[in-house]
């Protein structure tokens, strides 16, 4: 459902001059909670998620994606952003990141570290002195730490 829902969402964004930056969706006991985070060039604002909020909301009862009462929030990325595709690795290169891999490698999990580098299949952090590679298939979450 989520990957639909980005597939439906992203391309509106687009056209309105936002940035999806995630997209959280939940369902339980027949309600459903969808958290969209934007982000713009000049910052988003209280009328920035306003106006995705409507956008969105008549985008969904359009195409009618979630099958049961949901709720819609709209907000900031925040400080801590969720990095979600190679461009988004990109702009924060030099930055402090926290990247969660979806199995471990060598035991390990979690890495903490500076974005050093962003290559067609992954990323570089300096981890405690050290390089790791980073492939976008083995990365589950990552965000600004």
């Amino acid at each position: 459902m989520r990957e639909r829902l980005i597939g439906l969402i992203e391309p509106v964004l687009g056209k309105l001059g936002y940035e999806l930056v995630e997209l959280e969706y939940g369902a339980a006991h027949g309600r459903a909670q969808l958290r969209i985070f934007i982000d713009a060039l000049a910052g988003v604002g209280v009328e920035d998620c306003a106006r995705v909020s409507r956008e969105t909301s008549t985008l969904l009862e359009a195409t009618d994606p979630i099958p049961v009462a949901y709720t819609l929030e709209v907000s900031s990325p925040g400080f801590d952003r969720v990095l979600r595709t190679p461009a988004h690795f990109a702009r924060f290169v030099d930055s402090r990141v926290y990247v969660e891999l979806k199995e471990p490698r060598a035991g390990r999990r979690r890495y903490t570290g500076t974005l050093t580098g962003v290559a067609a299949a992954g990323v570089a952090l300096e981890v405690d002195g050290e390089q790791v590679a980073l492939g976008f298939d083995e990365i589950g979450k990552a965000r600004l730490a």
